[in-house]
């Protein structure tokens, strides 16, 4: 598996497991007041990226070519089950999902 994860504030760093994404994703729950540093992601090597917001924002796309879809209230654990799907570079499981088009 080729991803690597990319912080709150930025930092990336490629976890030796996939443990790793809910720690990942707790960083949403800390210091609520900074808005401008309120999300995280997880990018594959073939460069799709699956990023989460507060509230279950999750936006999915490629990061050279674009094509941006997104759903909105998105339970943690299925973040949890997009993000491994990424990391094991299961993009056509991913693509199936109720995605809307754009960054809504």
């Amino acid at each position: 598996m080729a991803f690597h994860i990319t912080h709150r504030y930025g930092d990336m760093e490629r976890p030796e497991s996939l443990a790793a994404f809910v720690e990942l994703l707790s960083e949403l729950d800390q210091d609520l007041e900074d808005t401008e540093h309120a999300s995280v992601s997880v990018s594959h090597e073939s460069e799709w990226c699956i990023s989460v917001s507060r509230g279950g924002y999750v936006i999915f796309e490629h990061l050279e070519n674009g094509g941006e879809r997104h759903m909105r209230g998105v339970s943690d654990g299925k973040i949890i089950d997009l993000w491994t799907l990424l990391a094991e570079g299961e993009i056509a499981r991913i693509e199936q999902e109720p995605w809307l088009a754009g960054y809504g």
